[in-house]
């Protein structure tokens, strides 16, 4: 029987890390982890308590209400993994909203948010074959992952990706505004102070600007699979 590895994807917004990363799970049996829908679930609360909004950002506040927080995933057999819960309330569809992702990156750049999740991750990545995506996994979450892959694409590609994603859903938003946030949290993720969103050294950058989901996903399977045969021969 093969060993099981570490998979570790990081890359910027909207380069559709998560859909890559699920698939693969499924795919190989792995566990998978949206370390992004964490960062959003606990968003979410703070914005709920009025501490983040459009003109409020209430630190103090937030690290008060750290302890409150209670996150977990649960196997969804209709969608085929597992979706985030916030205090016991599924929250997967609320957390993906726009007024989510104006928000989750300036909280995910508080350092005690980022340790209390970190040290979540690392609990559920122990056992090994598991996928999990994020900014930091291959540099902070899993710095020695067997397998760690960087994705990125153009600005204006993943914009149109992110917005074609919340008109289906019947978000009322415009393309600028999309492109907008992305480029935000690009600055905000790659600049920030603790464990700022970059390349790990040893890692495979796959731009999959010019390819569709299941180009992309073909391309990262054989990455994958040639590196659990590197590791099992």
């Amino acid at each position: 029987m093969d060993k099981k590895i570490t998979i570790a994807i990081d890359g910027f917004s909207s380069t559709g890390k998560s859909t890559v990363a699920r698939r693969l799970a499924k795919e190989l049996g792995y566990v998978y982890v949206d370390t992004g829908a964490m960062y959003r679930a606990v968003t979410l609360y703070m914005m709920r308590k009025v501490f983040v909004s459009e003109g409020n950002f209430d630190e103090e506040a937030i690290l008060r209400h750290l302890p409150f927080i209670n996150l977990k995933f649960v196997f969804s057999e209709e969608k085929g993994y597992g979706e985030i819960y916030l205090n016991n309330e599924n929250v997967e569809d609320e957390i993906r909203y726009m007024e989510v992702s104006k928000h989750v990156s300036r909280v995910s750049a508080i350092p005690k948010v980022r340790k209390m999740l970190v040290k979540q991750q690392q609990e559920m990545g122990k056992e090994k074959g598991i996928v999990m995506d994020g900014r930091d996994i291959g540099t902070v979450v899993f710095p020695d992952a067997e397998l760690k892959i960087f994705m990125t694409a153009s600005t204006e590609q993943r914009a149109k990706r992110r917005y074609d994603e919340l008109m289906d859903r019947g978000d009322d938003i415009t393309y600028e505004e999309v492109l907008k946030n992305v480029k935000e949290r690009d600055f905000m993720d790659s600049t920030r102070e603790d464990s700022p969103l970059r390349k790990a050294d040893d890692a495979v950058e796959f731009d999959n600007s010019e390819m569709n989901l299941e180009e992309q996903f073909e391309k990262v399977l054989k990455i994958v699979k040639d590196k659990i045969k590197e590791v099992n021969s």
